[in-house]
């Protein structure tokens, strides 16, 4: 009898290890969630429309699962000990659990008061997620073995990155970027083909001429450092359907060469898969210390007969005001 015993005891034992398991890698999960801030919506004016022919070329474009086990008893139908040759006594440890599929993620603030960041889930390899971070999000995707490594401008000192797969899925990491107060930082966000761009006219520059920073001149970073001029980073996959987009220009204000303005501009290209459509966006504004300002912004793009052409946004963002130090 207390052969058997120990025979039901083991059997009991590895079904409540494979139960954990399998609740542990496929069970209830919630999805990472994102409150976002927000003005009141922005009534866009002076709206300018300028001719295709002065425009660059176009930039390249959950269901819980859970597992219950059946209820029932054991009962049982002999009292005499079952003898079985060969087999010895079960082990009283639990197995060991298979392959780890936990997301982990490392941070490593660089140069530019940008973050340097390290994805590993060898479970969501090739797979589509969202990181978040203080507001700005941006849809990547995983190499095939699950890794991601991408380079992201800091928008707080104690900076914290979030990613969130569809499954519910992700990591948390932070990083100290110590030198962010140096830097004054706009982020234009959108979602889809938007035909938005982000410009920056650096001391009287005019389009297309040195100092004239977008995302077909990204501008230096080694500049950056030296307190001579700004540069735009632009985060996302545009080639994955409904992908979340961002741009973000940086300029060392706080170790500027030169005095003068920094003219900022949202310009929307006109284009077979946004006219004649409504587009929402949203920017995220960071100077000295006054803290993040947020605008929401909706507008209707003109119809399709107007392919080509591009809409400039005036007054959406205010010019940065720079002084030599």
């Amino acid at each position: 009898m207390a052969r058997l015993k120990s025979y039901i005891l083991g059997a009991g034992t590895l079904c409540c290890a494979l139960g954990i398991g399998y609740v542990m890698q496929y069970g209830l999960n919630s999805p990472f969630s994102s409150a976002k801030a927000s003005d009141e919506p922005l009534a866009l004016s002076d709206i300018v429309s300028t001719s295709s022919g002065l425009a660059a070329p176009r930039l390249p474009a959950d269901t819980a699962m859970g597992m219950g086990l059946p209820a029932g008893t054991v009962e049982l139908a002999a009292a005499d000990p079952i003898v079985i040759e060969g087999m010895e006594d079960m082990p009283q440890d639990p197995v060991a659990s298979g392959f780890d599929c936990a997301v982990d993620m490392q941070a490593t603030p660089v140069a530019g008061a940008m973050v340097d960041l390290s994805i590993s889930a060898p479970c969501n390899a090739s797979e589509r997620l969202t990181l978040h971070h203080n507001g700005m999000m941006f849809t990547e995707i995983t190499q095939p073995d699950g890794s991601l490594t991408v380079t992201v401008p800091a928008l707080s000192e104690r900076a914290i990155f979030i990613a969130a797969f569809a499954s519910g899925e992700g990591g948390s990491v932070t990083a100290d970027v110590s030198s962010l107060p140096f830097y004054d930082r706009v982020v234009v966000q959108w979602k889809g083909e938007a035909g938005l761009q982000l410009h920056a006219r650096e001391f009287g520059a005019d389009y297309f001429q040195d100092g004239h920073v977008w995302a077909a001149a990204a501008g230096d970073l080694a500049d950056a450092a030296r307190g001579e001029g700004g540069f735009l980073v632009r985060l996302g996959r545009e080639d994955t359907p409904e992908a979340l987009m961002a741009e973000v220009y940086s300029f060392p204000a706080g170790t500027a060469q030169q005095a003068g303005d920094v003219i900022l501009s949202v310009e929307a290209e006109v284009t077979a898969s946004n006219c004649a459509a409504q587009i929402e966006a949203q920017t995220l504004e960071l100077r000295g210390e006054d803290g993040m300002r947020v605008r929401d912004l909706t507008l209707e793009i003109p119809e399709c007969d107007s392919v080509g052409d591009f809409l400039v946004l005036k007054n959406l963002i205010e010019d940065l005001k720079i002084a030599s130090r």
